[in-house]
């Protein structure tokens, strides 16, 4: 290849991981630009809240008033009759007047009632919701500078990446080009011989020794030029290693931080925000349901949408609206170099001793960091049930304020106990901030330990899977490029990278056979957690699972892993399902053949035409259905 296309090639890769990495950094912005909008949105959500429990409170302290005035009026007109003497003696009346004090009490009650739904409204309900406004707020600038450091993190990363790739590039030239020099050095070492093999009888002793000291020359410059080749050719190597490990570590990093602390991060803003949201409006459900219990089955829907505030769907909802923000990009692939076909880090003679002392490193170093990193995640789990827990507190209940007797206590007595006029509340808000503090620089601690393990753990993966191929990493940096390697005998055993043929949107013939596997390990497996934990769950195969989640699930199998081998429900049933239901959606051939699926549908109608008689035959026999007849 000339050296202009060289140059040519060269820029378009580099052009191409640049237009990459600007992807990822407007992917960055956008998803800092998702979640500002989304704690604007929730802010204004509680302002209209509060706006909206203001008026009702001034509804409800206007009715109180009328009530009282209607109440009043009337009782005025009857305190000089002898049916009002008679009942503040005894109270023994006739049954109509007893009805018509009892009327003017339950009115009386009704504008007492009303005023105490006034004063929760106001000193409870709409403090809550700017209490959470504020937390919200918070929540956010805190997880913003988290987002921030993780972001500078894998720009270091991509920096970092970009500098051992461009190092590559540089030996690998120098290497080519001291390759070159050698080969003239060899023609002109031949060219040398040739003459001095000519007939030497009618040649002059000093151009003898001429020739001699040319070829003397040329053999000392070949030297030279033989351990410069030598020299710039480990070079290469080991800058194609570093550059095939930090772009292992590279798409790692990457990956963890779409799949995992991004979801962290949104953990971050939600944190309280759905519980405190929830106790604010179970607080009004108790204020209205106590205020008047006809009003259930309207108040009902207004519950059913407060059971259903959680975190994790309305996390899970909110990512899928900015699909293009939160969606993983592409991992980076290794770029290849004027024509090198080697893919593998070399673990060749010259640098395997290298090789195993760094892998040895690694090892030491990873079960240090994941002992430490695995204190850090356990305090930062303690400390985020402690807010939970602080959170959670089921402090909505008022029922205690329409509890009417007979004194005349006002209506801020009635409510003296209420949820904000407690005493212990600025220092209850002052543990829940502190704590969250303490959260918020354990969970920055471990992010950056995971991240830090992460890179290495993929940096060691790779060493270990290379040198433990030692035997046939000469046959892998000399075969000719896109031959696959020779399959294994034991197939059962090998990694899923391994297998020729696609685990997902591929042949399943051609799996079984590449594999070993009579039957893919993610059916069986996902076929028996079902079969363990899916049977009595309603909606399984409807509902759709976590996208994250199956994500997860999926990238597990087809790396040779089994996610699901433990016995402990840990996955939700319905991202298994749906990882199933993704597998055989992406088959080229499906299970049931296409020229097949009337037959099939055919003999299924049949089928039940045949057993719908003897179902109904038993149901009539059943006692309910006797029962119901008689």
């Amino acid at each position: 290849m000339s050296t202009p296309s060289r140059f040519k090639k060269d820029k378009e890769i580099i052009a191409e991981y640049e237009s990459q990495v600007k992807e990822i950094r407007a992917q960055l912005v956008e998803q800092q630009k998702c979640l500002e909008q989304q704690t604007e949105m929730r802010v204004q959500l509680l302002q209209d809240l509060q706006d909206f429990f203001r008026k009702k409170a001034e509804i409800e302290t206007e009715y109180s008033r009328n009530l009282e005035k209607l109440a009043e009026r009337f009782m005025a007109k009857t305190r000089s009759t002898k049916d009002h003497q008679q009942y503040k003696k005894d109270q023994n009346l006739l049954s109509p007047v007893n009805c018509w004090y009892l009327l003017l009490n339950q009115v009386r009650r009704e504008s007492k009632d009303h005023a105490t739904l006034s004063d929760i409204y106001l000193n409870n309900v709409i403090m809550r919701f700017m209490q959470i406004s504020e937390d919200s707020t918070r929540m956010f600038k805190k997880s913003k500078e988290i987002a921030f450091q993780l972001h500078e993190d894998l720009m270091k990363v991509l920096n970092e990446l970009y500098t051992v790739m461009k190092t590559y590039h540089m030996y690998h030239a120098e290497s080519i080009s001291a390759e070159s020099k050698l080969k003239e050095a060899e023609k002109q070492e031949e060219k040398q011989i040739g003459r001095s093999g000519d007939p030497v009888f009618h040649i002059r002793l000093e151009e003898r020794h001429q020739r001699r000291s040319s070829v003397k020359k040329i053999e000392k410059m070949k030297e030279k030029r033989q351990a410069k080749y030598s020299e710039n050719k480990l070079k290469s190597i080991k800058a194609r290693n570093e550059y095939l490990l930090t772009l292992e570590a590279t798409n790692a990093s990457v990956f963890k931080y779409y799949i995992h602390d991004l979801s962290d991060l949104i953990d971050c803003c939600d944190l309280g925000y759905h519980a405190s949201l929830n106790r604010a409006l179970r607080t009004y459900l108790s204020a209205e349901y106590n205020l008047e219990t006809s009003r259930h089955e309207g108040l009902d829907i207004i519950e059913n949408a407060v059971d259903n505030l959680e975190p994790r769907s309305d996390k899970q909802r909110f990512m899928e609206m900015y699909p293009a923000a939160f969606c993983p990009p592409m991992k980076f692939e290794f770029q290849s170099h004027m024509g090198d076909e080697v893919c593998q880090v070399s673990a060749q003679q010259p640098v395997q001793a290298e090789l195993m002392l760094r892998y040895q490193q690694l090892q030491s170093r990873l079960a240090t960091l994941k002992i430490e990193n695995e204190e850090v995640k356990k305090t930062t789990e303690a400390t985020l049930q402690t807010i939970q827990d602080m959170v959670t507190i089921e402090d909505y209940d008022v029922s205690e304020c329409f509890q009417h007797s007979r004194s005349t206590e006002s209506v801020k007595s009635t409510v003296s106990e209420t949820y904000l006029s407690k005493p212990s509340i600025a220092k209850r808000r002052a543990n829940q901030q502190e704590t969250e503090q303490f959260y918020f620089m354990k969970l920055r601690e471990y992010l950056e330990g995971s991240n830090l393990i992460t890179k290495l753990q993929a940096k060691h993966d790779l060493l270990q899977r290379t040198l433990g191929e030692g035997h046939r990493a000469e046959y892998m940096t000399t075969r000719p490029p896109n031959v696959p390697p020779k399959p294994q005998k034991h197939r059962k055993s090998r990694p899923r990278s391994q297998y020729n043929a696609k685990l997902f949107n591929g042949d399943l013939e051609t799996f079984v056979k590449d594999s070993g596997q009579i039957i893919p390990l993610i059916v069986e497996s996902c076929i028996r957690f079902i079969n363990l934990y899916g049977l009595q769950h309603q909606g399984i195969f409807r509902v759709s699972g976590s996208q994250v989640e199956v994500n997860d699930i999926k990238n597990s199998f087809e790396r040779g892993e089994n996610p699901l081998a433990d016995d402990q429900s840990n996955h939700d049933i319905n991202s298994v399902a749906g990882v199933l239901k993704l597998y055989f959606r992406g088959l080229e051939n499906p299970l049931f053949p296409k020229e097949r699926f009337n037959d099939l549908i055919s003999c299924i109608n049949s089928a039940l035409r045949e057993m719908l008689p003897v179902q109904m035959k038993k149901l009539q026999r059943h006692p309910l259905c006797i029962k119901t007849v008689d």
